[in-house]
C-alpha cells in the first residue's frame, strides 16, 4: 500500500512539475549542428520557444517572411490568399547556387512528365523535388508548428549532410495548408491555456467550440479538394504541384489523443488500383527512414494498419496519380499544450518534435533514394502514355447545354493541366457547339480537335 502510494505521488510531482517546464531549441534539434547565429531563430522572433504557446498564421507569415530575409537559401513567395485574405505561402528552400537557376531546374525537372523530351534526361545529376504541406486541418496544430522548425533548420544549419541534402533537393514547404483554420484554432487554444497547463480532457482548453478549427472559412475539409480545387487554398496548392511536380508530397496530420504514431503505407487493401505496385514499395522504402528517426527519440509508431490510399482528392493521394509519392503522417494529439492520455501525459512539445523528426527523415529519404524517384516519375508518365494507347477509348465527349457548368468543368480541369478542346463536328448525337473534347490518347490525333479552349 505504502509502494503504491508512493508511486501516486510520484506520478502527481511529474505531473504539476512537467506543467511548468519549457522545452528549448535542442529538445527538438540536435544539439551536435552548428546553425548560423545571423538567421534568427523562432524564439529570438517570437519572443517564445515553439511548444509554448500555439502559433498564429500571422506570427508564422511574418517569422517566415524574416528568414527569407535572413538567409540565402530561402524564397518566400506568397501564391495566393485565403477566403479571410490571409497569405497562402510557399517557401523554397536549396542552396544558393540552385537558387541562382531556379526556373531552368524547374523546366528540366518537368520534362519528366513529358515522355517526348524524357527520354535523353540524366537523372544521375537533377535534383529531386520535395514538397512537405502541414495541417491541412487547422486543429491538428503539431505539424504548422514543427514546420517553423524544419524551415528554420533548413535556412540555417551548417552540418555537411544538411547542405548535401539542399544541393540536390529543392525543398518545397507549405507550413500552413490551411490559414484561416489555422488562425482560428490558435486564437481558441492560446486563450484558453491555463497558467499551470492542466490535462484534463474535460478542460475547456480541449473542446472548442462548434464549428470548430478543422476546416477553412466555409468549414469545409481542405484535405478532400485536391481534386474539386473550389477553395482558394487548394486552388494556389494544385498549382504550386503542378508548376513543380514534386517527386514526394508529405501531409503532416493528428488523430486521436490515446494513438502514437502513424506513417504510410496504409491498409494494402485500400489502395487504388490506379496506383502503380512501384508507389507503394517505394512509400514502404522511405518509411524506413522514418522508423529509424523515431527510433532515436523513443516514439511510438505504426503502418500498414490504418488509413487509406485511395481516394485521389487528399494530399497524400492526389500526388500518387501525378506521379509523385504521397505520404499521411498521423499524430496522436495533444489539442491543447498538455492532455492526459492512455499512454500518459502527452505534451504539445512532444508532438511537435515527432512531426519534425519524420520531416526530417523524408528530406534525408529523398536524398538518399534520389534518383530512384527521379527514374519512377520518369517511368510513371511513359507508362500512363502506353497504356493509353493501348485503351479502346481516344477521347471523352463533354455535353451540356448549360454553358456555365460546362466551363466550371473545364477549369477544374485546365487547374489539373487536361487539356480541352471544342469539337470540331457533331458527335454521337451531341451538338459541337454544346460539345468539348478531352483527349484519352497523346499518341494519336483526335480528329473532333478543333482548337483548343
Amino acid at each position: 500500500m505504502i509502494r503504491y502510494l508512493s508511486l501516486s505521488l510520484c506520478l502527481l510531482l511529474f505531473s504539476v512539475s512537467f506543467t511548468k517546464a519549457q522545452v528549448d531549441l535542442n529538445y527538438y534539434l540536435p544539439d551536435s549542428i552548428t546553425y548560423d547565429p545571423n538567421i534568427p531563430t523562432p524564439k529570438s522572433f517570437l519572443g517564445y520557444e515553439i511548444g509554448e504557446w500555439h502559433i498564429s498564421h500571422d506570427q508564422l507569415y511574418y517569422y517566415m517572411r524574416e528568414l527569407a530575409q535572413a538567409s540565402d537559401r530561402v524564397v518566400l513567395e506568397v501564391t495566393g490568399r485565403s477566403h479571410e485574405n490571409r497569405p497562402i505561402i510557399l517557401l523554397t528552400i536549396t542552396t544558393p547556387e540552385n537558387l541562382s537557376r531556379l526556373d531552368e531546374i524547374k523546366t528540366e525537372h518537368k520534362k519528366l512528365s513529358d515522355p517526348d523530351q524524357s527520354a535523353n534526361l540524366d537523372t544521375s545529376e537533377m535534383p529531386a523535388v520535395l514538397f512537405q504541406g502541414y495541417s491541412v486541418h487547422g486543429n491538428e496544430p503539431s505539424a504548422v508548428n514543427a514546420a517553423v522548425l524544419a524551415a528554420y533548420h533548413f535556412a540555417a544549419a551548417q552540418d555537411e549532410k544538411t547542405i548535401k541534402q539542399l544541393e540536390k533537393t529543392i525543398m518545397l514547404i507549405d507550413p500552413a495548408l490551411n490559414p484561416d483554420g489555422v488562425h482560428r484554432f490558435s486564437t481558441w487554444v492560446n486563450m484558453h491555456k491555463s497558467k499551470n497547463l492542466n490535462p484534463d480532457p474535460a478542460d475547456r482548453e480541449f473542446n472548442e467550440a462548434y464549428p470548430r478549427a478543422r476546416t477553412n472559412h466555409y468549414w469545409f475539409d481542405l484535405n478532400r479538394d485536391w481534386m474539386p480545387v473550389q477553395h482558394p487554398e487548394s486552388r494556389a496548392r494544385v498549382q504550386s504541384f503542378h508548376e513543380w511536380k514534386p517527386n514526394v508530397v508529405t501531409d503532416f496530420h493528428e488523430m486521436g489523443t490515446n494513438s502514437t504514431y502513424f506513417f504510410q503505407p496504409g491498409i494494402p487493401s485500400r489502395t487504388h488500383p490506379l496506383t502503380p505496385e512501384k508507389n507503394q514499395s517505394l512509400t514502404e522504402d522511405i518509411a524506413n527512414y522514418h522508423a529509424k528517426y523515431l527510433d532515436r527519440i523513443g516514439t511510438l509508431y505504426y503502418s500498414k494498419e490504418s488509413f487509406d490510399d485511395f481516394y485521389y482528392g487528399k494530399g497524400s493521394t492526389f500526388p500518387d496519380a501525378n506521379g509523385s509519392i504521397g505520404i499521411l503522417f498521423e499524430q496522436a494529439s495533444s489539442r491543447g499544450h498538455l492532455q492526459e492520455s492512455v499512454n500518459g501525459l502527452l505534451s504539445f512539445p512532444a508532438t511537435i518534435r515527432n512531426q519534425l523528426a519524420t520531416t526530417l527523415s523524408t528530406a534525408e529519404a529523398v536524398y538518399q533514394m534520389r534518383v530512384e524517384l527521379l527514374d519512377y516519375q520518369k517511368s510513371f508518365y511513359e507508362s500512363a502514355i502506353r497504356q493509353a494507347s493501348t485503351d479502346e477509348i481516344k477521347a471523352y465527349a463533354l455535353s451540356e447545354k448549360d454553358q456555365s457548368r460546362l466551363m466550371h468543368l473545364v477549369d477544374i480541369l485546365r487547374m489539373h493541366e487536361i487539356d480541352v478542346y471544342h469539337a470540331a463536328k457533331d458527335v454521337d448525337g451531341l451538338k459541337k457547339e454544346e460539345t468539348l473534347i478531352v483527349s484519352a490518347d497523346a499518341t494519336e490525333t483526335v480528329p473532333t480537335h478543333k482548337r483548343d479552349v
